[in-house]
Protein backbone atom coordinates (compact mmCIF):
# COMPACT_ATOMS: atom_id res chain seq x y z
CA UNK A 1 0.00 0.00 0.00
CA UNK A 2 2.89 2.38 0.99
CA UNK A 3 4.40 1.75 -2.66
CA UNK A 4 1.21 2.20 -4.27
CA UNK A 5 0.42 5.79 -2.52
CA UNK A 6 4.04 6.68 -3.55
CA UNK A 7 3.25 5.48 -7.44
CA UNK A 8 0.03 8.30 -6.78
CA UNK A 9 2.07 10.85 -5.55
CA UNK A 10 4.97 10.33 -8.38
CA UNK A 11 2.14 9.86 -11.46
CA UNK A 12 0.27 12.81 -9.76
CA UNK A 13 2.78 15.29 -9.50
CA UNK A 14 2.51 18.64 -10.61
CA UNK A 15 5.09 18.49 -13.81
CA UNK A 16 2.92 15.24 -14.76
CA UNK A 17 -0.59 16.49 -14.09
CA UNK A 18 0.66 19.57 -16.32
CA UNK A 19 1.47 17.42 -19.32
CA UNK A 20 -1.49 15.18 -18.98
CA UNK A 21 -3.24 18.47 -19.31
CA UNK A 22 -1.33 20.15 -22.14
CA UNK A 23 -2.07 16.76 -23.62
CA UNK A 24 -5.63 17.04 -23.65
CA UNK A 25 -5.26 20.91 -24.68
CA UNK A 26 -3.69 19.88 -27.41
CA UNK A 27 -5.92 17.48 -28.44
CA UNK A 28 -8.76 19.71 -27.81
CA UNK A 29 -7.46 22.85 -29.62
CA UNK A 30 -6.63 20.34 -32.67
CA UNK A 31 -10.14 18.41 -32.79
CA UNK A 32 -12.07 22.15 -32.53
CA UNK A 33 -9.57 23.27 -35.12
CA UNK A 34 -8.80 26.45 -33.35
CA UNK A 35 -5.27 27.89 -32.71
CA UNK A 36 -5.55 28.63 -29.12
CA UNK A 37 -7.55 28.26 -26.27
CA UNK A 38 -7.47 30.96 -23.86
CA UNK A 39 -3.62 31.17 -22.60
CA UNK A 40 -2.60 27.70 -24.76
CA UNK A 41 -1.73 27.36 -28.10
CA UNK A 42 -1.47 23.66 -29.18
CA UNK A 43 1.79 21.67 -29.21
CA UNK A 44 3.92 21.00 -32.07
CA UNK A 45 3.91 17.86 -33.84
CA UNK A 46 7.52 16.99 -32.21
CA UNK A 47 6.32 18.71 -29.13
CA UNK A 48 3.39 16.21 -29.02
CA UNK A 49 5.58 13.25 -29.71
CA UNK A 50 8.21 14.46 -27.37
CA UNK A 51 5.45 14.71 -24.73
CA UNK A 52 4.00 11.49 -25.01
CA UNK A 53 7.17 9.72 -24.88
CA UNK A 54 7.67 11.49 -21.06
CA UNK A 55 4.42 10.44 -19.83
CA UNK A 56 5.16 6.82 -20.96
CA UNK A 57 3.42 4.12 -21.20
CA UNK A 58 -0.42 4.39 -21.38
CA UNK A 59 -0.20 7.80 -24.09
CA UNK A 60 2.22 5.58 -25.74
CA UNK A 61 -0.79 3.15 -26.24
CA UNK A 62 -3.20 6.12 -26.77
CA UNK A 63 -1.37 7.81 -29.42
CA UNK A 64 -1.68 4.39 -31.43
CA UNK A 65 -5.08 4.82 -31.29
CA UNK A 66 -5.06 8.76 -32.43
CA UNK A 67 -2.29 8.01 -35.12
CA UNK A 68 -5.65 7.03 -36.55
CA UNK A 69 -7.96 9.88 -36.52
CA UNK A 70 -7.43 11.53 -39.50
CA UNK A 71 -10.87 13.34 -38.05
CA UNK A 72 -8.68 14.63 -35.13
CA UNK A 73 -5.57 15.43 -36.84
CA UNK A 74 -3.42 17.14 -39.86
CA UNK A 75 -1.34 15.15 -41.93
CA UNK A 76 1.71 16.82 -39.88
CA UNK A 77 0.38 15.39 -36.52
CA UNK A 78 -0.55 11.92 -37.77
CA UNK A 79 3.23 11.37 -39.40
CA UNK A 80 4.56 12.30 -36.18
CA UNK A 81 2.27 9.77 -33.72
CA UNK A 82 2.73 7.28 -36.41
CA UNK A 83 6.53 7.50 -35.68
CA UNK A 84 5.75 6.73 -32.01
CA UNK A 85 7.04 2.76 -31.48
CA UNK A 86 6.33 0.90 -28.56
CA UNK A 87 9.73 -0.14 -27.76
CA UNK A 88 10.74 0.90 -24.59
CA UNK A 89 14.78 -0.46 -22.87
CA UNK A 90 14.73 -3.41 -20.73
CA UNK A 91 14.00 -3.05 -17.16
CA UNK A 92 16.91 -3.21 -14.69
CA UNK A 93 18.17 -6.17 -13.13
CA UNK A 94 16.78 -5.52 -9.88
CA UNK A 95 12.99 -4.62 -11.06
CA UNK A 96 12.91 -7.90 -13.59
CA UNK A 97 14.14 -9.72 -10.63
CA UNK A 98 10.88 -8.21 -8.28
CA UNK A 99 8.70 -8.60 -11.19
CA UNK A 100 10.15 -12.81 -11.99
CA UNK A 101 9.19 -12.91 -7.66
CA UNK A 102 5.41 -11.39 -8.02
CA UNK A 103 4.53 -13.81 -11.22
CA UNK A 104 6.62 -17.19 -10.49
CA UNK A 105 6.55 -17.42 -6.25
CA UNK A 106 8.32 -20.87 -6.93
CA UNK A 107 11.28 -20.21 -8.72
CA UNK A 108 11.80 -24.36 -9.61
CA UNK A 109 9.52 -23.41 -12.63
CA UNK A 110 12.07 -23.40 -15.03
CA UNK A 111 15.42 -25.12 -15.48
CA UNK A 112 16.62 -21.84 -17.52
CA UNK A 113 15.46 -18.07 -18.04
CA UNK A 114 17.43 -16.20 -20.42
CA UNK A 115 17.93 -12.68 -18.62
CA UNK A 116 18.12 -10.82 -21.95
CA UNK A 117 14.87 -10.04 -23.26
CA UNK A 118 13.88 -11.16 -26.99
CA UNK A 119 11.79 -7.65 -26.86
CA UNK A 120 11.19 -4.95 -24.47
CA UNK A 121 7.81 -3.33 -24.99
CA UNK A 122 6.16 0.05 -22.90
CA UNK A 123 3.85 -2.64 -20.78
CA UNK A 124 6.37 -5.77 -20.45
CA UNK A 125 9.30 -7.96 -21.98
CA UNK A 126 9.33 -11.32 -23.51
CA UNK A 127 12.16 -13.58 -22.42
CA UNK A 128 13.31 -17.57 -23.63
CA UNK A 129 13.05 -19.71 -20.97
CA UNK A 130 12.78 -23.77 -20.73
CA UNK A 131 10.54 -25.53 -18.63
CA UNK A 132 12.05 -27.77 -15.73
CA UNK A 133 9.26 -30.61 -15.77
CA UNK A 134 9.14 -31.02 -19.27
CA UNK A 135 12.16 -29.52 -20.89
CA UNK A 136 9.85 -27.60 -23.34
CA UNK A 137 11.01 -24.32 -24.59
CA UNK A 138 8.47 -21.76 -23.60
CA UNK A 139 8.00 -17.33 -24.29
CA UNK A 140 7.70 -15.45 -21.09
CA UNK A 141 5.63 -12.78 -21.29
CA UNK A 142 6.69 -10.68 -18.28
CA UNK A 143 4.56 -7.51 -16.91
CA UNK A 144 6.92 -4.40 -15.72
CA UNK A 145 6.53 -3.99 -12.20
CA UNK A 146 3.06 -2.16 -10.75
CA UNK A 147 2.15 -1.41 -14.55
CA UNK A 148 -1.07 -2.19 -13.85
CA UNK A 149 -1.74 0.34 -10.99
CA UNK A 150 0.27 2.77 -12.90
CA UNK A 151 -2.11 2.27 -15.65
CA UNK A 152 -4.86 3.15 -13.35
CA UNK A 153 -3.77 6.21 -12.48
CA UNK A 154 -3.07 7.26 -15.64
CA UNK A 155 -6.89 6.25 -16.55
CA UNK A 156 -8.01 8.54 -13.91
CA UNK A 157 -6.21 11.94 -14.54
CA UNK A 158 -7.47 11.63 -18.33
CA UNK A 159 -10.75 11.13 -16.99
CA UNK A 160 -10.19 13.87 -14.30
CA UNK A 161 -9.13 17.07 -17.09
CA UNK A 162 -11.81 15.15 -19.75
CA UNK A 163 -14.51 16.50 -16.63
CA UNK A 164 -13.27 19.93 -16.68
CA UNK A 165 -13.04 20.16 -20.64
CA UNK A 166 -16.42 18.87 -20.70
CA UNK A 167 -18.57 21.81 -20.82
CA UNK A 168 -16.36 22.83 -23.57
CA UNK A 169 -17.36 20.04 -26.05
CA UNK A 170 -19.75 19.80 -28.56
CA UNK A 171 -22.13 17.05 -28.21
CA UNK A 172 -20.67 15.70 -31.16
CA UNK A 173 -16.87 16.31 -30.00
CA UNK A 174 -17.78 15.02 -26.85
CA UNK A 175 -18.75 12.18 -28.16
CA UNK A 176 -16.21 11.50 -30.45
CA UNK A 177 -13.21 11.85 -28.29
CA UNK A 178 -15.10 9.79 -25.18
CA UNK A 179 -15.29 7.19 -27.68
CA UNK A 180 -11.62 7.45 -28.28
CA UNK A 181 -10.97 6.94 -24.34
CA UNK A 182 -13.23 4.21 -23.72
CA UNK A 183 -11.63 2.44 -26.71
CA UNK A 184 -8.11 3.15 -25.02
CA UNK A 185 -9.18 2.25 -22.02
CA UNK A 186 -10.60 -0.82 -22.57
CA UNK A 187 -7.22 -1.72 -25.35
CA UNK A 188 -4.89 -0.98 -22.29
CA UNK A 189 -6.74 -2.86 -19.56
CA UNK A 190 -6.57 -5.69 -21.27
CA UNK A 191 -3.26 -5.48 -22.23
CA UNK A 192 -1.90 -4.98 -18.41
CA UNK A 193 -3.63 -8.10 -17.79
CA UNK A 194 -1.92 -11.53 -19.36
CA UNK A 195 -4.83 -13.67 -17.86
CA UNK A 196 -7.06 -11.47 -20.20
CA UNK A 197 -4.32 -12.19 -22.88
CA UNK A 198 -4.22 -15.61 -22.28
CA UNK A 199 -8.23 -15.94 -22.32
CA UNK A 200 -7.65 -13.96 -25.56
CA UNK A 201 -5.06 -16.88 -26.84
CA UNK A 202 -7.32 -19.72 -25.88
CA UNK A 203 -10.44 -18.41 -27.41
CA UNK A 204 -8.47 -17.58 -30.98
CA UNK A 205 -7.14 -21.23 -30.85
CA UNK A 206 -10.42 -22.38 -30.71
CA UNK A 207 -12.43 -20.23 -33.34
CA UNK A 208 -9.79 -20.36 -35.67
CA UNK A 209 -8.41 -23.23 -34.93
CA UNK A 210 -9.02 -24.36 -38.88
CA UNK A 211 -7.75 -21.14 -40.36
CA UNK A 212 -4.52 -22.03 -41.92
CA UNK A 213 -2.75 -19.70 -38.96
CA UNK A 214 -0.71 -21.23 -35.93
CA UNK A 215 -0.62 -19.78 -33.01
CA UNK A 216 0.91 -19.79 -29.87
CA UNK A 217 -0.02 -22.98 -27.16
CA UNK A 218 -0.62 -21.41 -23.60
CA UNK A 219 0.38 -22.63 -20.33
CA UNK A 220 -2.38 -21.63 -17.97
CA UNK A 221 -0.81 -23.73 -15.06
CA UNK A 222 2.27 -21.37 -14.81
CA UNK A 223 0.49 -17.99 -16.02
CA UNK A 224 -1.22 -15.46 -13.79
CA UNK A 225 -1.72 -11.75 -13.98
CA UNK A 226 1.30 -10.64 -14.34
CA UNK A 227 2.90 -13.35 -16.89
CA UNK A 228 1.75 -15.28 -20.06
CA UNK A 229 4.06 -18.23 -20.92
CA UNK A 230 2.96 -20.21 -24.23
CA UNK A 231 5.23 -22.01 -26.63
CA UNK A 232 8.25 -20.43 -28.24
CA UNK A 233 7.27 -20.11 -31.83
CA UNK A 234 10.46 -19.70 -34.40
CA UNK A 235 10.18 -17.78 -37.81
CA UNK A 236 11.07 -14.85 -39.36
CA UNK A 237 9.47 -11.56 -39.34
CA UNK A 238 7.04 -11.46 -42.08
CA UNK A 239 8.40 -7.78 -43.63
CA UNK A 240 11.64 -9.52 -43.82
CA UNK A 241 11.85 -9.82 -47.17
CA UNK A 242 15.14 -11.12 -47.26
CA UNK A 243 14.57 -14.26 -45.03
CA UNK A 244 11.08 -14.40 -46.15
CA UNK A 245 12.46 -14.80 -50.26
CA UNK A 246 14.78 -17.81 -48.80
CA UNK A 247 11.81 -20.08 -48.12
CA UNK A 248 10.28 -19.72 -51.38
CA UNK A 249 7.38 -18.80 -50.52
CA UNK A 250 4.83 -17.29 -53.08
CA UNK A 251 3.91 -13.67 -51.21
CA UNK A 252 0.61 -13.82 -52.87
CA UNK A 253 -0.40 -17.09 -51.19
CA UNK A 254 0.78 -15.74 -47.93
CA UNK A 255 -1.01 -12.77 -48.47
CA UNK A 256 -4.27 -14.25 -49.79
CA UNK A 257 -4.26 -16.74 -46.63
CA UNK A 258 -4.22 -13.30 -44.15
CA UNK A 259 -6.40 -11.06 -46.11
CA UNK A 260 -8.99 -14.06 -45.71
CA UNK A 261 -8.14 -15.06 -42.15
CA UNK A 262 -8.84 -11.00 -41.46
CA UNK A 263 -11.94 -10.97 -43.62
CA UNK A 264 -13.21 -14.00 -41.71
CA UNK A 265 -12.38 -12.15 -38.40
CA UNK A 266 -13.61 -8.86 -38.87
CA UNK A 267 -16.78 -9.66 -41.26
CA UNK A 268 -17.93 -13.24 -40.02
CA UNK A 269 -16.92 -13.98 -36.68
CA UNK A 270 -16.55 -10.20 -35.63
CA UNK A 271 -13.88 -11.03 -32.88
CA UNK A 272 -10.48 -10.16 -34.50
CA UNK A 273 -6.55 -9.38 -33.60
CA UNK A 274 -6.58 -5.58 -33.55
CA UNK A 275 -2.72 -5.52 -33.55
CA UNK A 276 -1.34 -7.45 -36.85
CA UNK A 277 1.98 -5.18 -37.29
CA UNK A 278 5.53 -7.00 -38.23
CA UNK A 279 6.36 -8.13 -35.18
CA UNK A 280 3.41 -9.97 -34.53
CA UNK A 281 3.45 -11.67 -37.18
CA UNK A 282 6.25 -14.41 -38.10
CA UNK A 283 6.02 -17.21 -41.33
CA UNK A 284 7.53 -20.64 -40.22
CA UNK A 285 10.37 -22.49 -42.63
CA UNK A 286 7.54 -24.58 -44.00
CA UNK A 287 5.57 -21.34 -45.25
CA UNK A 288 3.22 -21.00 -42.26
CA UNK A 289 1.84 -17.79 -40.73
CA UNK A 290 2.17 -17.54 -37.12
CA UNK A 291 0.42 -14.97 -35.10
CA UNK A 292 1.63 -13.69 -31.93
CA UNK A 293 0.74 -11.14 -28.88
CA UNK A 294 -3.29 -10.89 -27.80
CA UNK A 295 -3.29 -8.59 -25.73
CA UNK A 296 -5.41 -6.03 -28.66
CA UNK A 297 -8.01 -7.97 -29.29
CA UNK A 298 -11.20 -6.50 -30.16
CA UNK A 299 -15.11 -7.33 -30.77
CA UNK A 300 -17.40 -5.85 -33.38
CA UNK A 301 -21.21 -5.82 -32.72
CA UNK A 302 -22.93 -7.68 -34.76
CA UNK A 303 -25.23 -4.85 -36.51
CA UNK A 304 -22.13 -2.92 -36.77
CA UNK A 305 -20.59 -5.75 -38.64
CA UNK A 306 -23.57 -6.29 -40.93
CA UNK A 307 -23.31 -2.47 -41.42
CA UNK A 308 -19.72 -2.60 -42.82
CA UNK A 309 -20.28 -5.59 -44.73
CA UNK A 310 -23.05 -3.47 -46.53
CA UNK A 311 -21.24 -0.34 -46.92
CA UNK A 312 -18.76 -2.49 -48.94
CA UNK A 313 -21.36 -4.32 -50.94
CA UNK A 314 -22.82 -1.11 -51.83
CA UNK A 315 -19.32 0.42 -52.95
CA UNK A 316 -19.16 -2.38 -55.35
CA UNK A 317 -22.30 -2.30 -56.62
CA UNK A 318 -22.72 1.47 -56.95
CA UNK A 319 -25.92 1.96 -54.33
CA UNK A 320 -26.30 4.85 -52.97
CA UNK A 321 -29.43 4.29 -51.27
CA UNK A 322 -27.54 1.06 -49.86
CA UNK A 323 -24.44 2.94 -48.54
CA UNK A 324 -26.58 5.72 -47.23
CA UNK A 325 -28.13 3.54 -44.97
CA UNK A 326 -25.39 1.68 -44.03
CA UNK A 327 -23.13 4.79 -42.84
CA UNK A 328 -26.61 5.47 -40.98
CA UNK A 329 -26.07 2.53 -38.98
CA UNK A 330 -22.95 2.51 -38.06
CA UNK A 331 -23.84 6.12 -36.79
CA UNK A 332 -21.40 8.09 -38.67
CA UNK A 333 -23.67 10.00 -40.52
CA UNK A 334 -26.71 11.31 -38.10
CA UNK A 335 -29.95 13.46 -38.43
CA UNK A 336 -27.62 15.99 -38.90
CA UNK A 337 -25.90 15.25 -41.62
CA UNK A 338 -26.85 16.30 -45.22
CA UNK A 339 -26.98 13.25 -47.11
CA UNK A 340 -25.90 15.47 -50.59
CA UNK A 341 -22.65 15.78 -48.82
CA UNK A 342 -21.88 12.64 -48.91
CA UNK A 343 -22.35 12.26 -52.87
CA UNK A 344 -19.23 13.18 -54.03
CA UNK A 345 -17.35 10.77 -51.57
CA UNK A 346 -19.56 8.55 -52.65
CA UNK A 347 -19.13 8.73 -56.24
CA UNK A 348 -15.22 8.46 -55.50
CA UNK A 349 -15.35 5.72 -53.20
CA UNK A 350 -17.27 3.84 -56.14
CA UNK A 351 -14.83 4.84 -58.66
CA UNK A 352 -11.86 3.24 -56.65
CA UNK A 353 -13.45 -0.25 -56.25
CA UNK A 354 -15.21 -0.09 -59.94
CA UNK A 355 -11.22 0.74 -61.32
CA UNK A 356 -9.49 -1.93 -63.01
CA UNK A 357 -6.28 0.97 -63.45
CA UNK A 358 -5.55 1.94 -59.99
CA UNK A 359 -2.77 4.13 -58.95
CA UNK A 360 -0.47 2.96 -56.16
CA UNK A 361 -2.34 5.34 -53.16
CA UNK A 362 -2.70 3.28 -50.24
CA UNK A 363 -5.86 2.27 -47.99
CA UNK A 364 -4.56 4.22 -45.52
CA UNK A 365 -4.46 7.49 -47.70
CA UNK A 366 -7.59 6.73 -49.22
CA UNK A 367 -9.22 6.33 -45.64
CA UNK A 368 -7.76 9.92 -45.01
CA UNK A 369 -8.80 11.41 -48.06
CA UNK A 370 -12.51 10.50 -47.38
CA UNK A 371 -12.14 11.27 -43.48
CA UNK A 372 -10.68 14.97 -45.11
CA UNK A 373 -13.70 15.13 -47.33
CA UNK A 374 -16.14 14.64 -44.22
CA UNK A 375 -13.96 17.24 -41.80
CA UNK A 376 -16.46 19.82 -41.75
CA UNK A 377 -19.41 17.57 -41.56
CA UNK A 378 -21.22 16.50 -38.46
CA UNK A 379 -20.22 13.03 -38.82
CA UNK A 380 -18.51 10.68 -36.21
CA UNK A 381 -16.13 7.68 -36.59
CA UNK A 382 -17.28 4.79 -34.51
CA UNK A 383 -13.68 3.09 -33.01
CA UNK A 384 -14.93 -0.12 -34.52
CA UNK A 385 -14.72 1.11 -37.78
CA UNK A 386 -11.53 2.82 -37.17
CA UNK A 387 -10.01 -0.29 -35.71
CA UNK A 388 -10.92 -2.45 -38.98
CA UNK A 389 -9.67 0.79 -41.08
CA UNK A 390 -6.34 0.32 -39.32
CA UNK A 391 -5.87 -3.14 -39.92
CA UNK A 392 -6.38 -2.65 -43.30
CA UNK A 393 -3.75 0.03 -43.54
CA UNK A 394 -1.22 -2.06 -41.34
CA UNK A 395 -2.14 -5.48 -44.05
CA UNK A 396 -1.42 -2.85 -47.04
CA UNK A 397 1.56 -1.61 -45.86
CA UNK A 398 2.61 -4.93 -45.37
CA UNK A 399 2.42 -5.96 -48.97
CA UNK A 400 4.40 -2.73 -50.06
CA UNK A 401 7.14 -4.42 -48.39
CA UNK A 402 7.81 -7.01 -51.34
CA UNK A 403 5.68 -5.02 -54.23
CA UNK A 404 7.14 -1.79 -55.08
CA UNK A 405 3.57 -0.51 -56.25
CA UNK A 406 1.62 -2.93 -54.47
CA UNK A 407 -1.91 -1.35 -53.82
CA UNK A 408 -4.12 -2.60 -51.30
CA UNK A 409 -6.84 -1.25 -53.18
CA UNK A 410 -7.05 -3.66 -56.38
CA UNK A 411 -5.29 -6.67 -54.29
CA UNK A 412 -7.02 -7.16 -51.19
CA UNK A 413 -10.38 -5.63 -51.72
CA UNK A 414 -11.50 -8.23 -54.47
CA UNK A 415 -10.39 -11.28 -52.30
CA UNK A 416 -12.73 -9.67 -49.78
CA UNK A 417 -15.41 -9.08 -52.77
CA UNK A 418 -15.37 -12.46 -52.94
CA UNK A 419 -16.31 -13.40 -49.53
CA UNK A 420 -19.00 -10.93 -49.26
CA UNK A 421 -21.71 -13.34 -49.89
CA UNK A 422 -20.49 -15.95 -47.38
CA UNK A 423 -20.21 -13.35 -44.54
CA UNK A 424 -23.80 -12.04 -45.22
CA UNK A 425 -24.69 -15.50 -45.27
CA UNK A 426 -25.83 -15.53 -49.10
CA UNK A 427 -23.94 -18.43 -49.65
CA UNK A 428 -26.76 -21.00 -49.77
CA UNK A 429 -27.83 -23.09 -52.36
CA UNK A 430 -31.32 -21.77 -53.78
CA UNK A 431 -32.66 -24.67 -51.97
CA UNK A 432 -31.12 -24.67 -48.99
CA UNK A 433 -32.56 -20.67 -48.99
CA UNK A 434 -36.48 -21.68 -49.52
CA UNK A 435 -35.90 -24.43 -47.03
CA UNK A 436 -34.41 -21.98 -44.25
CA UNK A 437 -37.14 -19.36 -45.13
CA UNK A 438 -39.99 -22.37 -45.13
CA UNK A 439 -38.51 -22.54 -41.53
CA UNK A 440 -38.90 -19.38 -40.17
CA UNK A 441 -42.47 -18.84 -41.23
CA UNK A 442 -43.90 -19.89 -38.30
CA UNK A 443 -41.95 -17.55 -36.22
CA UNK A 444 -42.58 -14.61 -38.86
CA UNK A 445 -46.46 -15.30 -38.67
CA UNK A 446 -46.28 -15.34 -34.58
CA UNK A 447 -43.82 -12.07 -35.08
CA UNK A 448 -46.45 -10.24 -37.56
CA UNK A 449 -49.91 -11.36 -34.93
CA UNK A 450 -47.65 -9.65 -31.95
CA UNK A 451 -47.15 -6.02 -33.82
CA UNK A 452 -50.77 -6.07 -34.88
CA UNK A 453 -51.61 -6.41 -31.22
CA UNK A 454 -49.29 -4.56 -29.86
CA UNK A 455 -50.32 -1.86 -32.50
CA UNK A 456 -54.04 -2.25 -31.12
CA UNK A 457 -53.22 -1.80 -27.55
CA UNK A 458 -51.08 1.86 -28.18
CA UNK A 459 -47.87 -0.61 -26.96
CA UNK A 460 -46.01 -0.83 -30.33
CA UNK A 461 -42.54 0.60 -29.68
CA UNK A 462 -40.59 1.87 -32.87
CA UNK A 463 -36.76 1.40 -32.22
CA UNK A 464 -34.66 3.58 -33.44
CA UNK A 465 -31.10 3.46 -34.93
CA UNK A 466 -28.52 4.37 -32.46
CA UNK A 467 -27.13 7.15 -34.24
CA UNK A 468 -30.72 8.59 -34.48
CA UNK A 469 -31.54 8.12 -30.82
CA UNK A 470 -28.35 9.79 -29.59
CA UNK A 471 -28.99 12.67 -31.83
CA UNK A 472 -32.88 13.09 -30.89
CA UNK A 473 -31.57 12.85 -26.45
CA UNK A 474 -28.81 15.33 -27.34
CA UNK A 475 -31.05 17.99 -28.52
CA UNK A 476 -33.59 17.04 -26.06
CA UNK A 477 -31.09 17.98 -23.12
CA UNK A 478 -29.75 20.99 -24.78
CA UNK A 479 -33.19 22.39 -24.41
CA UNK A 480 -33.76 21.40 -20.98
CA UNK A 481 -30.60 23.00 -20.10
CA UNK A 482 -31.50 25.99 -21.77
CA UNK A 483 -35.25 26.11 -19.95
CA UNK A 484 -32.92 25.21 -16.77
CA UNK A 485 -30.66 28.20 -17.10
CA UNK A 486 -33.32 30.87 -18.08
CA UNK A 487 -35.28 29.72 -14.94
CA UNK A 488 -32.13 30.11 -12.75
CA UNK A 489 -31.66 33.83 -13.86
CA UNK A 490 -35.10 34.63 -13.70
CA UNK A 491 -34.98 33.25 -9.85
CA UNK A 492 -31.73 34.57 -9.05
CA UNK A 493 -33.10 38.56 -10.56
CA UNK A 494 -36.32 38.36 -8.30
CA UNK A 495 -34.14 37.39 -5.66
CA UNK A 496 -31.70 40.13 -5.68
CA UNK A 497 -34.11 42.65 -6.44
CA UNK A 498 -36.09 41.48 -2.75
CA UNK A 499 -32.99 42.26 -0.52
CA UNK A 500 -33.10 46.03 -1.76
CA UNK A 501 -29.43 46.77 -1.71
CA UNK A 502 -27.71 48.98 -4.56
CA UNK A 503 -25.17 46.05 -5.48
CA UNK A 504 -28.21 43.59 -5.18
CA UNK A 505 -30.26 45.88 -8.12
CA UNK A 506 -27.24 46.08 -10.48
CA UNK A 507 -26.90 42.45 -10.64
CA UNK A 508 -30.55 41.68 -10.53
CA UNK A 509 -30.26 43.67 -13.92
CA UNK A 510 -27.45 41.28 -15.49
CA UNK A 511 -29.31 38.31 -14.23
CA UNK A 512 -32.19 39.51 -15.96
CA UNK A 513 -30.34 40.16 -19.41
CA UNK A 514 -28.81 37.12 -19.27
CA UNK A 515 -32.12 35.36 -18.66
CA UNK A 516 -33.03 37.34 -21.96
CA UNK A 517 -30.41 36.43 -23.76
CA UNK A 518 -31.18 32.08 -22.96
CA UNK A 519 -34.42 32.87 -23.93
CA UNK A 520 -33.17 34.78 -27.86
CA UNK A 521 -31.13 31.75 -28.06
CA UNK A 522 -33.78 28.69 -27.33
CA UNK A 523 -35.63 30.68 -29.40
CA UNK A 524 -33.20 30.85 -32.77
Amino acid sequence: MFRRTLIAIYYCRPQRSYAVFRFLVTVFILFRRRSRWLLWKPLGPEELVANIRALGASFLKLAQVLATRADFFDQNYLQALRQLHDKMPAMSDRHRQRAFKRAFPEPAVFAEFTEEPLASASIGQVHKARLRDSGEIVAVKLLRENIQFKVQVDIFLLNLFLQLFRPLFTDQTRHSIESVLRAFTEVILQEVSMLQELANLEHFSHVYADSGIRFPIPYQEYSSDTALVMSFEEGVRFDDVEAVSKLDVPFRELMQRLVLFYTEQMLVNGYFHADPHPGNLLVSSTGELILLDFGMVSRIPQQMRQAMIYAVKSAYERDFEMLLSATRRMGILTEESDSNDLSSVAERLFEIFDSDHLDASSMQELAFGILEALKDQPFKLPQDVIYVMRVSSLIEGLGTQYIENFNGIKDILPILKENLPRALGEDRLPLEKIKHELLQLPMTAIKARRVVELAEQGDLVVRMASADRTFLLAQLAKQLRRVGWLIFFLALAFYLQRLQLQWALHLSVVSLLLAALTLMRRKG
